[in-house]
């Protein structure tokens, strides 16, 4: 990695919970993981290899190892990092998710100086309107019928004030927004209405991160928005139904281009008058008996950002050269997760006007 880049990642590594022991110390065996048909072992030792290759100043990792009374998710990545010798050896998460996913920083102390960092107030069950912490509840009218709802992340952003070289402050928002699939639909009547209500938990969940994002860019901070959105624009049918995309809500879609963030890859998908977009994730698909590719996987940044010129990168398996030079590499992203990294390299000095 280059001294003069600052290199941030997002990835979405898929049930790294089941690959530790309560412990902390990793499964490395021929049992099976949460990956199906892969081994607890080479699902392991692919994330070695992409972690590696990453060589990230900062990763910024969704469904990490799960906190609760008996586990740790610090003590696990850091466990993780030793065994393969990442510089990025240090982790620090916030909120507890309710579930066995966590969200995540992996870091290199040497380089960033990161702290859990949470705006807005905490809220009692009844909420608040008003962008309130991410462990809160979130009233807001999803259906239009005057009865605001009370919304809950089920795994809260993690919000980070980082100190990086050379001076360089940022705002980190990691994101796990809710999945749209219709989990537990008995048949095709509930799978529409699980996914509508879904779609509209997922939205506001979007909004809610959006009323942060306004605050954020009102200040002038250096904000990057990074993690798995389970959106993207176009991606299904429901979005004509709401008008638009939650990745568009928290991109923002205002006159003023100083409250807009900016991410490439949505960009490219807003648009494509062809589908010729990136992908950052690939699911198979057992009754079509073949694979579906998403853009699910986003990093956005804010203005001050952007005028660094700073460079993304989707490390797809299948559609980026350098990884498809490296066979070993190129597996290993196979066999590590259902979602690929993304990465950002910001110039840390500024560029020439």
């Amino acid at each position: 990695m280059r001294p003069d880049t600052l290199r941030l990642a997002a990835y979405n590594a898929e049930w790294f919970n089941a690959l530790f022991d309560d412990a902390g110390h990793p499964l490395e065996d021929d049992a099976p993981s949460s990956r199906y048909g892969i081994s607890r072992g080479t699902q392991f030792g692919a994330l070695g290899i992409v972690f590696t290759a990453l060589d990230a100043d900062g990763i910024m990792i969704i469904e990490a190892p799960d906190t609760n009374s008996r586990r740790s998710t610090v003590r696990a990545l850091e466990n993780f990092a030793a065994k393969f010798g990442l510089r990025a050896n240090r982790a620090i998460m916030g909120f507890p998710s309710d579930t066995e996913q966590e969200i995540a920083f992996l870091y290199d102390p040497s380089r960033l100086m990161p702290r859990h960092a949470p705006r807005g107030a905490p809220t009692g069950k009844k909420g608040s309107s008003r962008a309130p912490r991410f462990d809160g509840t979130f009233r807001y009218d999803l259906d239009t019928d005057h009865a605001p709802e009370l919304i809950r992340f089920s795994k809260p952003p993690l919000e980070l004030a980082v100190r990086g070289p050379g001076g360089l402050r940022l705002r980190l928002i990691g994101v796990h927004a809710k999945s749209k699939n219709p989990h537990g639909a008995v048949d095709a009547a509930a799978s529409v209405r699980i996914s509508i209500e879904n779609r509209r938990k997922q939205l506001a969940q979007c909004i809610w991160l959006r009323q942060r994002v306004d605050e954020h860019l009102a200040r002038g901070d250096n904000l990057v928005v990074l993690g798995d959105f389970n959106d993207g624009p176009g991606l299904d049918e429901f979005e004509k139904l709401f008008g638009r995309s939650g990745v568009e809500i928290v991109l923002g879609t205002g006159d003023d281009p100083a409250m807009r963030l900016y991410d490439p890859h949505a960009t490219m998908a807003l648009q494509s008058k062809v589908s010729l977009t990136p992908t950052t994730a690939r699911f198979y698909l057992a009754r079509q008996k073949c694979y579906f590719e998403a853009l699910l996987d986003f990093i956005m940044v804010s203005p001050g950002l952007v005028a660094r010129q700073p460079d993304w990168r989707i490390w797809h398996p299948y559609n980026d050269p350098l990884v498809m030079a490296v066979p070993e590499l190129r597996e290993a992203l196979l066999q590590a997760s259902d979602h690929f990294p993304v990465t950002l390299d910001i110039p840390l000095a500024a560029a020439a006007v």
